[in-house]
């Protein structure tokens, strides 16, 4: 008989990988939150292809809803982790130079 459950140490775990995954999300300086968000996308990209293995493995209907529940939560943190790359980049273009039209009201004027 184990002193501790098996609950126990995965809460443990699970407590200590959102310590660990806030200091090191809050800690990254501006300059790296573009290529941060690129690996991300990344590793989604990875968690969607092992969510379908495993909603494919699963004999259960419980385990079919969660494994497709898993797929679809995944592909919206990829497809939103573009849109939040591609607006993050664009801040980092240059705007053209905006030219000022004389009209025809402004010229009698002067």
């Amino acid at each position: 008989m184990d002193l501790i459950s098996d609950g126990i140490y995965n809460l443990i775990i699970f407590v200590l990988a959102i310590y660990v995954g806030y200091h090191v999300v809050w800690n990254v300086t501006p300059a790296l939150h573009t290529p941060l968000m690129a690996v991300t996308n990344a590793i989604s990209a990875i968690v969607i292809v092992g969510a379908m293995l495993a909603a494919a493995l699963t004999v259960t209907p419980l385990g079919k809803v969660m494994g497709t529940l898993a797929v679809a939560l995944a592909a919206v943190n990829v497809f939103g982790g573009f849109l939040v790359t591609r607006r993050m980049l664009e801040m980092f273009k240059k705007k053209a130079p905006k030219t000022v039209v004389a009209t025809g009201a402004l010229a009698e004027k002067h």
